[in-house]
């Protein structure tokens, strides 16, 4: 059986979550590979609708184990919270398993990301305000402490005392802010660390077992490509690898068994935070689009940036990512529209422009030079077949897979598992 990592191909919040969601009904495994609760993914089924953060969209498969991997960093009291939500509802949470190698958001990984992001004024990157970067930077740093450590109470305590006198440091004479107390945090996480231990486990073997017997498993990754921190619109990105690449390094699977690479893009493009955005609508098809698509963070409610699609983006996305397929997502919010824009290239001082440019500077100048196509001004909400498409959804559909280069497996037409449209096997 294949593994199928589902990858974010835009600026986040493609759609993910229902997604993984729909593929997990036939999966053994789900792992989330990247981010932390700093993403956000919606889920609606038979059960209801969930906002999820950190466990994976596959927790409500009545078989597949569900792991947080090594490349998550995880807020104890966030997935706590999260677990509670989701056993009231019923769901069954005894299959979740955390990677002892996950980094975990401390206290002062919050403080930080707070005071540094208000110290950019101006320059502000757009943070959740969750403590992900900081908790990134203390990893890269070899200064984090890891869910495993959770399972080692002296152990634990020494960590901490350590980095607490130096992050208070940093509080107290940088920024002016109050310090943090170790004993409180080892009291509040020691806690954590007791009701998370039936959980918390070396994951790596798990995913080789289900390899070696053939069992189906799906990657599921958070933001997108245009996030990631070598190729995205640095330094307007995230602090962990959304990309392929990185559903290897955040899950313990090697490159080579990886077979299937699902971008998920959105019919239409939408971005939450600082960064340059160039086919940003900042009109009434924007706003249109916006209230149809309710596109609101999951995570922070701020309103999202939307624009048309762009191809640029997107055949960027798939050389760095090689993906095997497309899900197309939210394809009904354009139901009601008269005319459909796509962008092909763009023009900077007068040049056109092929490639996405990695320097902010020219990607702030860059205009985006459309192709207009009919709507099809019907609904397609109930539409299963791609076949029964109106022929100008399906000219849209045809003329985006050309552009990208890539075949559309999916095509999401709401919010529901059943409102999707199969064109061509995920598998």
């Amino acid at each position: 059986m294949p593994v199928i990592a589902v990858i974010g191909a835009q600026w986040g919040d493609e759609g993910k979550g229902k997604v993984v969601d729909l593929l997990a009904e036939r999966a053994d495994v789900v792992t989330r590979f990247s981010g932390g609760d700093n993403a956000g993914h919606t889920v609606i089924n038979s059960f209801g609708e969930f906002k999820l953060h950190i466990v994976p969209s596959g927790i409500f498969s009545p078989r597949a184990i569900c792991i947080i991997g090594n490349g998550v960093v995880v807020n104890p009291k966030a997935l706590c919270q999260e677990l509670d939500m989701i056993k009231q509802k019923g769901i069954d949470v005894s299959r979740l398993r955390i990677s002892d190698r996950a980094h975990l958001v401390m206290p002062y990984h919050l403080l930080l990301d707070d005071v540094e992001e208000k110290s950019r004024g101006e320059k502000a990157i757009g943070t959740t305000h969750k403590g992900i970067g900081p908790a990134f930077v203390d990893k890269v740093a070899r200064c984090g402490i890891r869910m495993g450590d959770l399972l080692n109470a002296q152990a634990f305590m020494e960590q901490l005392r350590f980095l607490v006198d130096q992050k208070n440091l940093i509080l107290t004479r940088i920024y002016g802010a109050d310090p943090v107390s170790a004993e409180r945090i080892y009291d509040e996480y020691a806690e954590y660390g007791k009701r998370l231990a039936p959980y918390i486990c070396e994951t790596t073997e798990l995913l080789d077992e289900a390899l070696k017997t053939g069992k189906l498993v799906l990657l599921e990754g958070a933001q997108g490509t245009l996030l990631d921190p070598d190729f995205g619109t640095y330094p307007y990105c995230t602090s962990s690898s959304p990309i392929a690449g990185g559903a290897s390094l955040g899950s313990g699977i090697s490159l080579n068994r990886i077979t299937r690479v699902l971008g998920v893009f959105k019919s239409y493009c939408t971005r939450v935070g600082s960064g340059p955005m160039p086919t940003e609508l900042k009109d009434s098809t924007g706003d249109l689009i916006r209230e149809r698509g309710r596109e609101y963070g999951t995570t922070t409610g701020r309103p999202r940036r939307c624009g048309w699609f762009d191809t640029v983006v997107a055949r960027f996305s798939h050389r760095i990512n090689g993906f095997t397929g497309m899900a197309l997502t939210r394809f009904d919010i354009l139901d009601t529209l008269p005319v459909i824009k796509i962008c092909t290239s763009y023009k900077v001082d007068g040049k056109t422009v092929d490639n996405f440019p990695a320097c902010i500077a020219t990607l702030e100048k860059c205009e985006p030079v459309y192709e207009e196509l009919p709507g099809w001004q019907a609904s397609t909400s109930n539409i299963r077949q791609f076949k029964d498409l109106p022929s100008a959804a399906k000219k849209y559909v045809e003329r985006l897979e050309k552009l990208v280069g890539c075949p559309a497996n999916l095509i999401c037409v709401g919010p529901s598992r059943e409102q999707t449209i199969e064109k061509s096997s995920v598998l």
